[in-house]
């Protein structure tokens, strides 16, 4: 367990920026259609996702919660973990965030998992062109483009 004196604050893992770039509304194209907003919760221990898309006829909305999760007594974990929660069917769906340069790695589930999204920033960071790739050779492309 992380300990504080009495006038530390814990701060948020600065891993976590790497996340900065997600900030704002971007519409979704390719294989997915709708709209996406990422912000900071308050204190920016956590980002998160609001989606409304609509993926082969279906409707998705939902909110993603993203940090390190931090179990009672226990060190915040080592990976950028998240959990979305499905307004429409009541599904839970945990995922692993990953950043390297200009590419981000979204794995469903862990880390290393066949199931995942793999997307690249164009130079201006204001385009993410990627897709999801499922395993057994489903998945879709994924365009999202910053609105605002």
């Amino acid at each position: 367990m992380t300990e504080y004196t009495q006038n530390e604050q814990p701060k948020p893992n600065p891993d976590l920026r790497t996340l900065e770039r997600l900030i704002g509304t971007w519409k979704q194209s390719g294989g997915i259609e709708g709209e996406i907003t990422y912000e900071w919760m308050e204190g920016g221990f956590f980002l998160i996702q609001r989606v409304n898309l609509e993926h082969d006829g279906h409707p998705i909305k939902g909110i993603e919660i993203i940090g390190h999760l931090q179990a009672f007594g226990e060190e915040p974990s080592k990976d950028i973990k998240s959990r979305f929660y499905s307004f429409l069917d009541g599904m839970t769906l945990d995922y692993v965030y990953e950043v390297d340069g200009d590419i981000l790695t979204i794995w469903g589930g862990e880390k290393g998992s066949p199931a995942y999204y793999k997307g690249q920033f164009s130079r201006d960071g204001n385009i993410l062109t990627g897709g999801w790739v499922y395993p057994g050779g489903g998945g879709y492309e994924a365009i999202s483009t910053r609105v605002q």
